[in-house]
């Protein structure tokens, strides 16, 4: 058994975001000026965790969105950072590069939800969730390699409703006494399709009083969720026996951008 932290962060602004334009996969931007303070007051708020592990999408607003977190880290200094493509935006196809109202009037010319349609090109949201499922098994799978050693039990009581984690609204909330922590640098897209399965395909146990809108709600940029995920061994392959929602999109670093920008 193996039980670890999983924080998943969107990456920061860029000026795409800011003209509410859409990027995709196939626009491979930097971040803003705002981007990087939003990073820089993300790895502030998480400094003082230790991750173990960190995963990151190859696309450049990711990484520097990681790199800045891992650099105002106090205890992850040499974490490998893992470059992984399955963590890429969605794909919106012919609609990259173009203004997200074009999105929306694609959408109503077909007859559907902006949210459900697939731009010509792109990918659907079940590709997308494909890709996510197979991220989280070469994940598991090397969490177990790293952390668990051959020795490791395969079976062992679940995490009881005793030892639930707390929340606090702090920023090790969930991940006080745990070794093994995970970092996922992601899209905004992608992250709120990720959410969805966690919550309705692995029937994750959501905190008392979050209410489905705030799950299904977009991630702002370097918006974090958390995840405690215990795994196990069954014929040979790692399986999450137990997963705990700590919280989804919070926004607690940002708030001092906020009050800097009020006092400019």
């Amino acid at each position: 058994m193996l039980t670890f932290g999983l924080t998943l962060v969107r990456h920061g602004e860029t000026q795409y975001n800011k003209d509410k334009l859409l990027q995709g996969q196939g626009i491979d931007t930097s971040l803003s000026e705002m981007g990087l303070r939003q990073a820089d007051a993300a790895g502030q708020y998480l400094q003082d965790l230790r991750f173990t592990n960190a995963f990151v999408s190859n696309l450049q607003r990711a990484i520097q969105t990681a790199e800045i977190i891992l650099k105002n880290n106090l205890h992850s200094a040499d974490t490998e950072m893992v470059l992984d493509p399955l963590l890429r935006e969605r794909g919106f196809g012919v609609a990259e590069g173009r203004p997200k109202e074009d999105l929306k009037n694609m959408a109503n010319a077909a007859g559907k939800a902006c949210r459900d349609y697939t731009p010509p090109g792109g990918e659907t949201l079940e590709q997308v969730k494909t890709r996510f499922r197979t991220f989280l098994k070469s994940m598991f799978q090397r969490m177990l390699t790293d952390h668990c050693p051959s020795t490791c039990s395969s079976s062992g009581p679940e995490l009881p409703e005793s030892a639930l984690p707390t929340i606090a609204g702090l920023a090790n909330d969930g991940v006080e006494n745990l070794r093994t922590h995970v970092l996922v640098v992601s899209h905004g897209a992608f992250i709120r399709v990720a959410v969805r399965h966690l919550v309705d395909g692995l029937h994750c146990i959501l905190p008392e009083g979050l209410r489905m809108s705030q799950v299904y709600s977009a991630c702002p940029n370097t918006g974090m969720c958390r995840f405690v995920i215990t795994l196990r061994m069954e014929d040979s392959v790692p399986r999450p026996v137990s997963l705990h929602c700590i919280f989804i999109n919070r926004k607690d670093h940002l708030a001092s951008l906020k009050d800097s920008s009020l006092s400019n």
